[in-house]
């Protein structure tokens, strides 16, 4: 593992006050109405949910990742690498002060999934509610590509992984990172959740993030130079 796949597990981990303003209404949702007697399934509801989603990030990553490293082949792989991972440094700033709540821009990004969403939306409302934990696998693959700046972000990183399975594997970092948070959804764990949402936890974590882009746009200037 290198350390892209860490830095991803990151993101999506300090990324998960995000992740609960985004999709925690949609988990949430899971539960609506079952039957009495399923609520107290509804674990596995999410767990099907989520798997569904990490699958969704990671075929997004292999098809990033791929399409890169194979334009990168034909124009240059070293150097075009190296440009593309400086992108991804300022995708990271972007995003850590998108966090940080200090700046919005990435919000513009998301929008740019909404003209493929809203095709994707109404096919994934069709499966609620849920009739079984089976019913939330592909639930959770459609509304995996639900439009974020998060996965966005972390898309840039898969696209200087230089394959189709470096993409794949960074997209799932990802997606791993945000799991403990999504599966807090629903449960007792009001204290994690307010804690994840709470504005100095965020801007702690988008310190971090910042540091890490500053970081790594450094090196890739360097290596340009």
């Amino acid at each position: 593992m290198n350390i892209d796949f860490y830095a991803a597990f990151a993101i999506g981990l300090m990324g998960a006050g995000h992740c609960i303003g985004m999709c925690g209404g949609v988990a949430a949702a899971l539960t609506l109405g079952m039957p009495g007697q399923e609520r107290n399934n509804r674990w596995f509801y999410l767990l099907a949910y989520n798997i569904g989603r990490l699958f969704s990030y990671s075929i997004a990553g292999a098809i990033i990742g791929g399409a890169f490293a194979g334009m990168a082949a034909y124009s240059g792989y070293s150097s075009a690498l190296i440009s593309l991972r400086l992108f991804a440094a300022f995708m990271m700033i972007g995003l850590a002060l998108y966090l940080g709540q200090w700046w919005q821009g990435i919000t513009k990004i998301e929008r740019l999934g909404q003209f493929i969403w809203k095709y994707i939306s109404p096919t994934a409302k069709s499966f609620l509610p849920l009739k079984s934990p089976l019913s939330a696998l592909p639930f959770g693959i459609l509304w995996g590509w639900l439009p974020c700046g998060l996965v966005y972000s972390t898309l840039s990183w898969a696209a200087v992984s230089g394959s189709a399975i470096g993409g794949a594997s960074v997209m799932l970092a990802f997606g791993l990172g945000t799991l403990p948070a999504m599966l807090l959804i629903g449960s007792v764990a009001e204290h994690a959740k307010q804690l994840l949402k709470n504005l100095y936890f965020k801007r702690a974590s988008a310190l971090l993030l910042l540091a890490y882009g500053v970081h790594t746009g450094y090196i890739a200037i360097k290596q340009m130079l």
